[in-house]
């Protein structure tokens, strides 16, 4: 699906639902929340979220429609109206979450699903409720550096060798060039200029960057390909790269980190390559220098580690 596709698939709910009186959106609201019907529910709070912000990433849209999915499922098996919850409700909610030891970055997100669909609710006038504005998930206590564990060199060839030609592609893409895992599984051939080594991919926030391609990333496409200009380079979603890695790594005997760990295995690598942290930014994608710094921390610890087994 192309991105023209995808932005006309996203505005359609937003049609729908601005071109409806306002009393027949305060009733189809109001019908949906009193029988959680999840698909209306969404329809609805994708409608205002594309209305207020512009089209997000599917993977933005994925995230959102968990989090209000299952809100829907905990109001359901504790009896709580939907359109009229306490906010004891809320917190216990994202309490139980926690407690059943989701961690607090997948708490967040779920969470932000919730507020949207009570956004969206405000908009058709089927409630006056905001019962998450102050309920707040736990400070993730786990230091930014540690979460952003990347891929070791040994590893990383390990894993290169035991790939058939499309995973060494994708293993470069994310280790080498940086990618995300929707922008490795949404990439197409017209995006690659395979002539001046660049390939063209629009990251979060639609942003979109040219990224410098490595000569082992050039030769392994250039083997696998070319392909036609609207025809996918690995033509998967993000789970089944993520299955397929996990997979890689359990026969190469590799432990599975995900598949963004070949994304922070390219900022480590660059960072002990000796380019700045702005350097490394733009070759990520990051809006934001300052998270480069994760990748300066992780390089100094493996170099730690390094000189104590030298």
């Amino acid at each position: 699906m192309t991105l023209d596709l995808y932005r006309a698939g996203a505005l359609a709910p937003s049609r729908e639902w601005v071109g409806l009186q306002p009393e027949e959106r305060h009733r189809r609201a109001t019908a949906a929340a009193a029988s959680r019907d999840a698909e209306i529910l969404w329809s609805l709070t994708q409608a205002h979220h594309t209305r207020r912000a512009g089209v997000s990433s599917a993977q933005t849209l994925r995230k959102y429609r968990l989090g209000l999915r299952r809100w829907l499922t905990y109001t359901a098996s504790q009896a709580v109206n939907v359109l009229h919850p306490e906010i004891e409700d809320a917190d216990l909610w994202v309490r139980e979450m926690e407690g059943g030891g989701l961690k607090p970055s997948s708490v967040g997100v779920y969470l932000a699903g919730a507020r949207q669909l009570y956004a969206a609710l405000r908009w058709a006038g089927a409630t006056r409720d905001d019962p998450f504005a102050d309920t707040k998930p736990q400070k993730d206590r786990v230091r930014p550096h540690d979460k952003r564990q990347p891929y070791s060199e040994t590893d990383l060839a390990a894993l290169l060798r035991g790939a058939s030609l499309e995973m060494q592609v994708l293993l470069h893409l994310g280790a080498s060039a940086g990618l995300r895992a929707s922008e490795i599984t949404g990439l197409t051939w017209g995006h690659l200029d395979l002539e001046q080594g660049t390939v063209t991919v629009t990251g979060k926030g639609r942003k979109t960057r040219k990224v410098l391609l490595s000569g082992s990333l050039m030769r392994a496409l250039q083997a696998l390909g070319p392909g036609g200009g609207e025809q996918r380079v690995i033509g998967r979603t993000p789970e089944a790269a993520r299955l397929r890695l996990r997979t890689l790594c359990k026969t190469a005997n590799v432990p599975y980190l995900g598949l963004h760990a070949l994304r922070h295995a390219a900022g480590t690598r660059l960072i002990r390559a000796g380019f700045q942290l702005q350097d490394v930014a733009e070759h990520l994608g990051h809006s934001d220098v300052q998270t480069a710094r994760t990748y300066a921390k992780w390089a100094d610890e493996r170099l730690k580690e390094h000189l104590r087994h030298s």
